[in-house]
């Protein structure tokens, strides 16, 4: 494997955690482990991951909201590790957010496979590239830069930068940006998004280079090269 992937895991049985820690490092991935759910969330904030591996029975988090929490926070691929295998279990988990469920015990390579599985969907969905003056977002690295120098943007600031880019020079508006972005139309809490497009802005604009994201009162953004 070319690229170290990184994984979050969200674990609190130790024993487990070293041992899927050590399996998927020894196939190539750079492995965070915790042992709760608030933890989880710091890490997955911070350190923004390509998957997040959590258990559902957790000191702090006991049910499938986890996902729910995380999925607001990144687009990392969520796999749900559970005792729980019912299939009302595994549907109320995949409703949640996550993007597969696995039940325990598993073996080693079964997670290795599911992990691999959701970061080629995740990944590998083909090279396109998005443009603006010195501003490009690679849609399949899931990187973006400005003036050749990566912004270093969380899962959910990419996704917002990409789907202004898309429409470049056009209004997107809030409900839109949240259908893209978190797969809604009535949109994340009330002052997420404009959190977010402050720090994308933050990080566009280091150095005293110019702003590219409007603000449209009352009805959303425009990405506009001035």
């Amino acid at each position: 494997m070319s690229i170290r992937w990184k994984v979050a895991l969200v674990e609190d049985d130790r024993r487990l955690a070293r041992a899927v820690s050590a399996g998927l490092g020894e196939e190539g991935f750079t492995v965070r482990a915790v042992d709760t759910a608030r933890r989880g969330l710091d890490l997955v904030r911070q350190w923004n991951p390509d998957v997040v591996l959590v258990d559902l029975m957790l000191p702090d988090n006991d049910g499938p909201e986890i996902f729910e929490t995380l999925r607001g926070e990144t687009d990392a691929a969520i796999v749900g590790i559970s005792a729980r295998a019912s299939v009302s279990d595994r549907i109320a988990g995949l409703k949640a957010g996550a993007d597969d469920y696995l039940a325990k015990p598993f073996a080693l390579d079964e997670l290795v496979a599911r992990v691999e599985a959701v970061i080629r969907r995740h990944r590998g969905k083909g090279g396109s590239r998005l443009e603006a003056g010195d501003v490009v977002v690679d849609l399949s690295e899931g990187l973006a830069a400005r003036g050749g120098v990566q912004l270093g943007l969380t899962g959910i600031e990419f996704r917002i930068l990409a789907g202004l880019m898309r429409n470049r020079g056009q209004l997107v508006t809030y409900a839109q940006l949240a259908e893209a972005v978190w797969a809604v139309t009535t949109g994340p809490e009330s002052n997420s998004l404009e959190v977010h497009i402050s720090r994308i802005r933050q990080k566009l604009e280091a150095g005293g280079r110019s702003r590219l994201i409007q603000t449209v009162r009352g009805l959303g953004y425009k990405f506009k090269l001035e």
